[in-house]
């Protein structure tokens, strides 16, 4: 079984951990800013219009670019549900929490091409779980958390 794609209609069962990794505040001022200097472009060539024309549609943009791109994790009795991509707990094993320089290492230099990533950029914690099931080639999974301690923790002693 392993990993497989997350399907609407099945129930996974009653959350007992859920997070959602969302846009930090410093990504939020940089991406205002740079549509504030598009906007601003946009006004001095074209006027007040075509600059408020402008700004809407980017702004909408940004809340939807934040939607689409936010993580999230959820833990049920028997799976582990992260993105798009589902697991059940059977075939997981060996949680660590990774801290940032850690997280940094195995994202880069000691990153395996063969493993499942769902990683944020704005998020500097992580976790990586190793996989037991013979029929996946997916060696480990590393996944950007902002509570990488607390879901390791509940991983190694939650019931599969």
């Amino acid at each position: 079984m392993g990993k497989i794609n997350r399907h609407k209609d099945l129930d996974y069962g009653l959350p007992i951990y859920q997070e959602k990794l969302n846009w930090s505040k410093w990504l939020w001022v940089f991406a205002i800013f740079m549509a504030a200097s598009v906007s601003l472009s946009i006004w001095a060539a074209l006027g007040n219009g075509s600059a408020i024309t402008v700004s809407l549609i980017q702004f909408g943009l940004l809340i939807f670019t934040a939607k689409r791109t936010a993580l999230e994790i959820t833990v049920t009795k028997g799976w582990l549900l992260v993105g798009p991509a589902a697991i059940e707990r059977a075939f997981i094993h060996n949680f660590k929490a990774l801290e940032a320089a850690e997280f940094k290492r195995v994202r880069g230099v000691d990153a395996d091409p063969a493993s499942y990533l769902q990683i944020r950029f704005w998020a500097s914690t992580a976790i990586k779980i190793d996989l037991r099931d013979p029929k996946d080639k997916t060696p480990y999974w590393l996944i950007s958390t902002n509570r990488a301690n607390e879901l390791a923790k509940l991983l190694n002693v939650g019931e599969h």
